[in-house]
Formats: C-alpha cells, sequence, structure tokens
C-alpha cells in the first residue's frame, strides 16, 4: 500500500473527518481545507494539517504547496432547506467550487473523489436503483450535485482524468450535529438524549438506505486509485422512518412518542440504493448494520451531553 499526498476538502466535517482518520491510519499525508462553516476544529485529527479556506475561493496557491496526489471532495452545501431557499449560493458551493478543485487538482494530476448523493439524484426509487438508472432530482442539491458529477466525466474525457464520484445513501454515525443540516438519525437520537419531543413528518412510511459513516468513509478510501465512474455507497435495505425512530428509540431506552406532523413538500417517499457495482469494482461491502450503528452513534451522542 503506497502511501500518498492527499487533500481533503470538507474534512473537518462529519463524513470527511471519518475520511480523514482512514487516511491517517493508512499512513497517508493528509492536508484539510476547510471553511469551518459547519466542519469543526475538534472533528480534526492530530496528524492532518488544516487549511481554513473556501472551496469557492481559488485554490492553485494552497496545491501548488501541497503537491496532492489525490483529492477527496467533501466539502457542500449539503442542508436542503437551504438550497432550496437559496439555490445560488448552493450552486455556488456545489457546482463552482467542485470545478475550482478540479482545476486545481488538474495542475497536478491529482485523482479526484468526490462525494455526491444518491437520493437526491435518483428521485423516486421503484427498488434499489444501480447507476444506470434514470436520473431524477427534485431539488436544487440534487442537480447541483449532479453538474458536478458531469464536470468530473467531462475531465476524465477531456484531460484523460480518473476521477470517481460516489453516491452516498443517508449516512448516519458520530459527529454529526443533530442541528443544521443534520441527517433523521442525528435529530431523533439528539432529541431522545435532550428529552425532546420527536417530530415524524408525513406518515413515516418513507424509506432509506441508511449507511454507517465508518463504512462510507471504508468506501471513500477504497475508490482511489480506481479508473474512474460513478459508484452507490449504500446498504441495498431500506428502512421506514417509523421503523428508524422505533430503533433509535429502543437504542436510547426511552419510551417517548414522537408526534406525526405534516408531510414536507417535495420529500422523497423511497429511497435505497443498489450496492453491488461498489462490491465488484470497489470491493466495498457495509459491515455496520443499523442496530449496531445506532448504538456507536447513541454512545458518542452521551459523551456530549
Amino acid at each position: 500500500m503506497r502511501r500518498v499526498r492527499v487533500v481533503v476538502t470538507g474534512g473537518a466535517g462529519f463524513i470527511g473527518s471519518h475520511v480523514v482518520d482512514a487516511l491517517v491510519v493508512r499512513g497517508d499525508e493528509v492536508a484539510v481545507v476547510d471553511s469551518l462553516a459547519t466542519g469543526k476544529r475538534e472533528n480534526m485529527s492530530e496528524n492532518a494539517e488544516l487549511h481554513v479556506r473556501d472551496v469557492r475561493e481559488p485554490l492553485d496557491d494552497l496545491f501548488d504547496e501541497v503537491r496532492p496526489e489525490a483529492v477527496f471532495h467533501l466539502a457542500a452545501q449539503a442542508d436542503l432547506r437551504v438550497a432550496v431557499e437559496r439555490p445560488v449560493e448552493d450552486a455556488d458551493v456545489n457546482v463552482l467550487g467542485t470545478v475550482r478543485v478540479l482545476e486545481a487538482a488538474r495542475r497536478h494530476s491529482a485523482q479526484v473523489v468526490f462525494s455526491s448523493t444518491g437520493g437526491a439524484i435518483y428521485g423516486e426509487c421503484e427498488g434499489p436503483a444501480a447507476e444506470g438508472a434514470s436520473l431524477s432530482p427534485i431539488s436544487p442539491y440534487g442537480t447541483a450535485k449532479l453538474a458536478a458529477e458531469e464536470y468530473l466525466r467531462m475531465y476524465n474525457r477531456l484531460y484523460g482524468t480518473i476521477h470517481v464520484a460516489l453516491r452516498y445513501g443517508n449516512v448516519y454515525g458520530p459527529r454529526q450535529d443533530p442541528h443544521g443540516e443534520a441527517g433523521v438519525v442525528a435529530i431523533f437520537l439528539g432529541s431522545l438524549g435532550a428529552g425532546e419531543q420527536s417530530r415524524i413528518f408525513g406518515d413515516g412510511h418513507q424509506t432509506r438506505d441508511y449507511v454507517y459513516v465508518g463504512d462510507v468513509a471504508r468506501a471513500t478510501v477504497s475508490a482511489l486509485g480506481q479508473e474512474g465512474g460513478v459508484f452507490n455507497v449504500g446498504t441495498g435495505r431500506e428502512t421506514s422512518v417509523v421503523e428508524l425512530y422505533e430503533l433509535c428509540r429502543s437504542v436510547a431506552g426511552s419510551d417517548a412518542p414522537a408526534v406525526h406532523e405534516a408531510a414536507r413538500l417535495g420529500e422523497l417517499q423511497r429511497s435505497v440504493l443498489d450496492p453491488e457495482l461498489a462490491a465488484t469494482e470497489l470491493g466495498f461491502r457495509a459491515m455496520v448494520d443499523l442496530e449496531d450503528g445506532l448504538h456507536a452513534t447513541w454512545e458518542w451522542i452521551r459523551t456530549k451531553e
């Protein structure tokens, strides 16, 4: 296993910091680019160097200093509400920010591994969506991620690069903030830990493919050196919001009921990913089942109380 110099954008964030940890374990030389708008210094490994920068700004000088061989691009505007309310800001970060990263990486022939999204790109799923399924984003966020993917593919065609896009399922686990852009697992466990009322929007029968952040980090690192392509990172299993809440309540040792509120406009009813291509090409399968992952997340939340 050859050690490499890498840049991780968004490396102080929820998923990015786990990717940084996985790279540090490999022995790689890791530089982190993070604006700290949502990332946190406390997430940072002491064996990685933090550069407080915004991907919307030119990064050529930093890349010239670091001379990366690979770039893991996880910096993003990931709050769906912000995307709907301020689509220009969303596109500025998720599209133009990606182009700036691609241009900076091109100067050093560095491979880019890009964190994309499954549910927000595929739209409603009739079953586990494979990478060749139709793409029907219903939010500015999903559209921006798809546009960024197209830039990666174009760079591969134009410059002969081997950039990779990974379409994540609903990622959960330690370090996910239960506020702001948080996923439902962090929101549920955060509410249960604080003794607050949990809310379920709609009937709660909508399903998602929940994948543990440690598995996601492992999949992300496994894409290093892959000859381009797009890969789903999920479990292939779907869980309804009602089922998820019951699991969260069990893990937290709570009997508190959730309150149902009106369904949110544009929310997907079914989202689940087909993980077989990643298994075949990357040698990746999710290993952490949902209940074990929830226990690990709950233990982390308890340490933050």
